[in-house]
């Protein structure tokens, strides 16, 4: 793969997707093999009562595993009460992880819901390994799902295209940061761009300096890397409708000189550019599910490192378009490149911009790690926002862009400051940036929380996430691009 670079894979998920199939018949497979049964339900000639004697009731999640006479075992797996999309997604989850041992795996499955079953075995068995000498996990090589029904099979494309872009959005967040510097995303973009029918174009700083991006060269001016502002366009023929996806990309944030706190979320900051990962990722699957709608999304990567030439407090700097911005806080620097974007976006009159960016710890204060923030100024745009949360279970929840904390911004020297007070900072943040979104429909998703896993739970791994890059493709999918 192209994006190999030095010899280090940053995107090792990107071709090695398990084979995805769909067989409506039950004859043996050599597969560990997966039944899921709500409560009071038999299998494998048990009887309820024989099941719930050996501790299995068909509670979500609940494991017991048959072994057989020869080949891999059964799994019994439970669905809970009133199973739906979500209860599939995550019982397909533990069987994947109750049969991590096993590389080839079958899973047999009620009537519909293909999707939700294939995204929760592909991302449970997810792994970031390419710098371990041995990962210690059985890779899956493949998985047959027994179900019936026309629409299966276009369910199960849907659920590998859905699974494989949050693992790649997984892997970029997971890179270590310097591995993957804002010159090495832009190479990845490239190849990925090239492999999935993507138009790209990549500004590096000459071009950012002739653009007078003076957000995202602010941020870049104490790195000893350069930045790069990655452009990537889907077309389709015939879209009549357009959607630009603005993505922070900071590949480390040392907070600049309002260094961090010298605690563990130094090694958390790789995942600054997550936002930007999850929107290369959901891109990368637009040509794949035909998406009839035009997509352009702006990738902003650099890192933000302290030096003898990085961003002062009490600098001011000119985002593209000219307005000019007073720096009292070199650490909220993810709205200052997500401005220069968000100017352009709007100058090619969009239907809608969504941003998503791991913007303030406040949003993680107050929805804590499993729940995003979302602000905007188009409540139609948000509902959709919303029924695409709900549809990937990457839930969002709506905060007020209450503009009674706006003069917070005002700047006695500038157009205005890149920080309010030391309340409601997740709400002054996004009002920092409606200032740069005009009239066009916009919503933002504070995604600070999610990025993160300290803890693995079902289809969610321990470490970076990729929240949002599902969430973003079922928008693009569903898009209806109202004004109201």
């Amino acid at each position: 793969m192209a994006a190999t670079l030095n010899g280090f894979n940053p995107v090792p998920s990107w071709q090695h997707t398990p084979k995805v199939t769909v067989d409506s018949g039950s004859g043996a497979l050599n597969a560990a093999t997966g039944v899921l049964l709500g409560p009071g339900e038999a299998a494998e000639g048990l009887s309820p009562d024989a099941l719930a004697s050996a501790g299995f009731k068909g509670q979500l999640g609940q494991t017991l595993v048959l072994p057989r006479a020869e080949g891999p075992p059964v799994i019994l797996t439970g669905l809970g009460e009133n199973a739906g999309t979500k209860e599939i997604r995550d019982a397909a989850a533990a069987f994947a992880l109750a049969a991590r041992g096993h590389s080839d795996l079958a899973l047999n499955l009620p009537a519909g819901d293909a999707q939700a079953a294939v995204e929760g075995v592909l991302l449970a068995r997810y792994d970031y390994s390419p710098l371990k000498k041995s990962s210690g996990t059985v890779e899956l090589h493949s998985l047959t799902l027994r179900v019936r029904g026309e629409q299966a099979e276009l369910d199960a494309k849907r659920g590998t295209a859905f699974a494989s872009a949050t693992a790649l959005a997984r892997d970029l967040a997971n890179a270590p940061p310097s591995r993957l510097t804002a010159a090495r995303m832009a190479e990845c973009a490239a190849e990925i761009a090239g492999a999935t029918g993507l138009q790209i174009e990549v500004f590096d700083k000459e071009a950012l300096i002739e653009l007078g991006c003076g957000g995202l060269l602010g941020v870049n001016a104490g790195s000893a890397d350069p930045p790069r502002m990655i452009r990537l366009r889907y077309k389709p023929e015939g879209s009549e409708k357009h959607l630009i996806l603005v993505g922070k990309g900071v590949m480390y944030d040392s907070g600049g000189i309002a260094l961090k706190p010298a605690d563990a979320v130094h090694a958390t900051m790789k995942n600054d550019m997550s936002g930007a990962g999850a929107i290369l990722a959901a891109m990368s699957m637009l040509s794949e599910l035909d998406c009839p709608l035009a997509v352009t999304g702006y990738l902003m990567c650099t890192d933000n490192m302290p030096s003898g030439t990085a961003l002062k407090m009490g600098d001011v700097i000119s985002i593209h378009g000219g307005k000019t911005v007073e720096v009292v806080n070199t650490d909220a620097e993810g709205r200052l490149v997500m401005a220069d974007a968000l100017v352009m976006a709007v100058e090619e009159k969009p239907d809608a911009i969504v941003d998503i960016a791991t913007l303030t710890g406040a949003c993680l204060r107050t929805l804590g790690p499993e729940v995003a923030g979302l602000l905007g100024n188009n409540s139609s745009l948000m509902r959709q926002i919303e029924t695409a949360a709900m549809a990937t279970d990457e839930p969002v929840w709506q905060l007020p862009l209450d503009h009674r904390y706006r003069d917070q911004l005002d700047s006695d020297i500038a157009d205005l400051k890149n920080m309010g007070g030391i309340n409601a900072g997740s709400i002054t943040a996004a009002l920092f940036l409606e200032e740069f979104v005009g009239k066009v429909p916009w919503a933002h998703l504070d995604i600070a929380g999610t990025a993160q896993n300290d803890v693995a739970s079902l289809w969610r791994t321990k470490g970076c996430t990729g929240f949002g890059a599902r969430l973003l493709l079922e928008l693009a999918l569903t898009f209806q691009g109202q004004r109201s």
